[in-house]
């Protein structure tokens, strides 16, 4: 599951100003920005940044997901972004992909897009290129296909810290990471760093894992299974808290695993998300830790990127004023990697993290 690209920057003089914009309306280019965001194009708008934008979510069980839900139209507003209500594709690609083409025919002047599956969103993207629709992703960066902006936390770093917590508090013992779709760049990226970080550093830890397709009962089954097999786990790494964390409690309470922090027992447990019942169970000493993943500026960045799309403003990498980086990805496409703090028992209460700020 850092800060935005520095905006309305001044340029160097009000005579480099005249001229870009004189630049501009004599080559009628609608992509003309800041002067120093310049870059990949960040779409094909009107120069203007008006008209209905589409906001496509990936499904609506996850704590994280109804949270990105609630923050959607608050930041839409605080962006002067003219947001139509959130349509929800249940966790399924093809309707994922209907789903964007039934907002094209709203005429909407842009998309935020949260994929399901990375390669499968770009028959959605495509369809959005061919209507001159700017797209931003949240959350998945796509495989193929043309967006204006990616918004999201660096997934690597989410299986690395994993790892790392797990390695430094378990330091030998089996460990299981439940994982999620690996049809998604996501599900990929933190299984495969949180493996690897395992191997190069840790090698006490032997790592097994459950592919759980982002879905609860799956995880519930195949955990319960595992554990029938290896009730010495002495780690577990949940890569969707959202949709693990309940699943994943109650599995352990019914095995007479669930030990609290500092019990004879106790099975360590870090997370993903950094839901508020994630919070509570870190404070409960139900688990240890958790990576906040930030659907807050997820929101908040995925409505200014949209913005900055249809007034046709580029970016360009490097760090941003909100304390991220913009860096690009294979194929050019740019992703605005936002900051994703390790949540534990002595920070899990500042009020600056947004676990802490919703109901």
């Amino acid at each position: 599951m850092a800060g935005r690209t520095v905006r309305n920057r001044r340029t160097t003089s009000r005579a480099v100003r005249a001229a870009a914009a004189a630049a501009c309306v004599a080559l009628a280019l609608t992509a003309c920005g800041s002067t120093k965001d310049t870059g990949a194009s960040a779409g094909s708008g009107d120069g203007k940044g008006d008209g209905k934008v589409g906001v496509i979510l990936p499904m609506l069980t996850s704590p994280f997901w109804q949270s990105y839900n609630d923050y959607v139209p608050k930041m839409a507003k605080s962006e002067g972004v003219d947001a139509l209500k959130t349509v929800n594709s249940d966790n399924d690609p093809s309707q994922q992909i209907t789903d964007v083409n039934n907002a094209l025919t709203q005429n909407v002047k842009g998309l935020v897009v949260a994929p399901i599956d990375s390669a499968a969103i770009s028959a959605a993207l495509k369809q959005a290129e061919r209507k001159g629709v700017p797209v931003v992703a949240v959350d998945v960066a796509p495989e193929k296909g043309k967006v204006a902006m990616v918004v999201r936390a660096d997934n690597v770093a989410y299986g690395e810290k994993a790892c790392d917590y797990l390695g430094q508090h378990v330091k030998t013992g089996k460990v299981v990471q439940v994982m999620g779709d690996l049809a998604s760049v996501n599900g990929r990226d933190r299984s495969e760093a949180f493996r690897t970080c395992a191997k190069k550093k840790y090698p006490g830890l032997k790592v097994l894992e459950v592919p759980a397709d982002w879905n609860a009962d799956t995880a519930a089954s195949k955990l319960d299974t595992l554990l029938n097999a290896n009730p010495d786990i002495k780690g577990v790494y949940l890569q969707a808290g959202g949709v693990y964390l309940a699943p994943t409690l109650q599995t352990l309470k019914s095995k007479g695993l669930l030990k609290k922090a500092g019990q004879k027992g106790h099975i360590t447990i870090i997370s993903n998300d950094g839901i508020p019942q994630e919070f509570a169970a870190i404070r409960s000493g139900q688990i240890d830790a958790t990576v906040s993943q930030p659907a807050d500026t997820y929101a908040k960045y995925g409505m200014y990127y949209i913005k900055a799309a249809m007034q046709g403003k580029t970016f360009k990498p490097g760090p941003t004023d909100h304390d991220s980086k913009i860096v690009k990805l294979p194929g050019g496409i740019l992703e605005d990697e936002l900051p994703a703090p390790l949540v534990t028992k002595e920070n899990v209460d500042d009020p600056k993290l947004w676990g802490n700020t919703v109901k």
